[in-house]
């Protein structure tokens, strides 16, 4: 039987202020501050607390070569040894441990570079109901903000004199300006409209879909797609996964776009208040986005982009702009189609994994998108400081 280090692991030295009655008593602050050293596990998606000592006996052992568990366990002790295996600190060879290897080794295999292993997994959200929270503690406004954190930071940087800058000719304006000026994030959906499959279609083929493929010669089954937004390697690694609430003529349910058959792929039925409830869970209580006929996951295949990009700094960093660029691309078609459209990174994971069947160690949401309608009246605020989306007494713009 062997060992070796999980493939990737962190070590966070964690403190904590506590209250202490005896601090009070002893003329003290009355506050105690704890260190806690914790290990984050990227693949078991959890943190454990270790001793100094343990710390230091897996910064002992290899990741990349197999150890012997019986002279590992002779020199430190079966029971350490054990435990460490047990909470996926160390991973076995034996039968039993299969589970716990084969998640270090998709890991492992999709060459993530740890310190973006760590940010990603342990930035994921399961359950979290951001929206409620935010309206328990009075956050909806950016009056809201500003009363309860104070002013912040001003929103651009100066380097020079006002009188000392360069003025530059005015810009030269056409559709695409008014297009962009349109443009702006929905929180009043029409919760009764009904998208047209013609609108679902144009908007997934323009930001998802294949606008070209090509086969490598000599590459066996290796072909590469264009899209119209920009990917770092020309991998396009995200994938478009839908929730569908009100589209006509389409059942409600999961879907799975295919961009090179521009195809939905059935995946699962819902009963309508069962796709509402995973819209609002995936969207973390963001009610005035959860209404929203359609909503697309953001899901990325991290081992596409990390096979090119292997254990590097920056091949996370790539996936991030590659779901804003879609999500721009995406804001744009809404707004020349005439729809409302959004984009949210505080979303539950765990539960669109879930719901999709994701493996989360090869496939993984990083953000949710949604459009269609906007309301004839906006409840909730929208930043629209041009005037061209709503006018001055809430109603919509014709």
């Amino acid at each position: 039987m062997h060992v070796r280090r999980c493939a990737h692991l962190m070590f966070e030295p964690r403190e904590s202020v506590q209250f202490d009655l005896d601090s009070i008593a002893a003329g003290g602050d009355g506050l105690r501050t704890e260190l806690t050293l914790l290990a984050l596990v990227p693949h078991r998606r959890e943190e454990t607390a270790v001793s100094a000592k343990e710390a230091a006996l897996l910064a002992g052992i290899p990741s990349t070569t197999w150890t012997d568990y019986a002279a590992l366990a002779a020199h430190h002790g079966a029971a350490v040894v054990q435990d460490l295996v047990a909470r996926g600190l160390l991973i076995c060879d034996a039968p039993e441990h299969a589970a716990d290897r084969a998640r270090d080794d998709r890991l492992r295999d999709a060459n993530w570079h740890t310190l973006s292993a760590a940010q990603h997994y342990f930035g994921c959200w399961n359950g979290v109901r951001s929206g409620d929270e935010n309206q328990r503690a009075g956050y909806l406004t950016l009056q809201d903000l500003i009363a309860k954190l104070g002013e912040p930071p001003p929103p651009v940087q100066t380097h020079a004199a006002a009188g000392s800058r360069l003025p530059l000719p005015s810009p030269q304006t056409t559709a695409f300006d008014a297009l962009l000026q349109r443009r702006t994030t929905c929180r009043n959906f029409d919760a009764d409209a009904v998208l047209t499959q013609h609108e679902l279609a144009t908007m997934l083929h323009r930001v998802f879909g294949a606008q070209g493929a090509l086969r490598v010669t000599g590459g066996g089954d290796t072909t590469v797609i264009k899209r119209n937004s920009p990917s770092g390697g020309g991998l396009h690694p995200t994938g478009a996964y839908v929730i569908a609430q009100r589209v006509d003529a389409l059942p409600c349910g999961l879907y799975h776009y295919e961009p090179l058959a521009h195809a939905l792929e059935p995946l699962r039925a819902l009963p309508p208040a069962d796709a509402a409830d995973l819209a609002l869970r995936s969207v973390a209580a963001q009610a005035y986005f959860a209404a929203a006929p359609v909503l697309v996951v953001f899901a990325v295949r991290f081992p596409r982009n990390f096979w090119k990009y292997r254990n590097h700094a920056k091949a996370y960093r790539v996936t991030t702009l590659d779901v804003g660029h879609l999500s721009q691309t995406l804001y744009l078609s809404a707004t020349d189609l005439g729809l409302g459209a959004f984009v949210t990174a505080a979303i539950n994971e765990v539960e669109i994994e879930q719901a999709f069947g994701l493996d989360p160690l090869v496939e993984s949401a990083l953000a949710v998108s949604g459009f269609g309608r906007r309301a004839a009246r906006r409840e909730t605020p929208e930043f629209d400081p041009r005037g061209l989306v709503w006018r001055d007494d809430g109603s919509r713009m014709a």
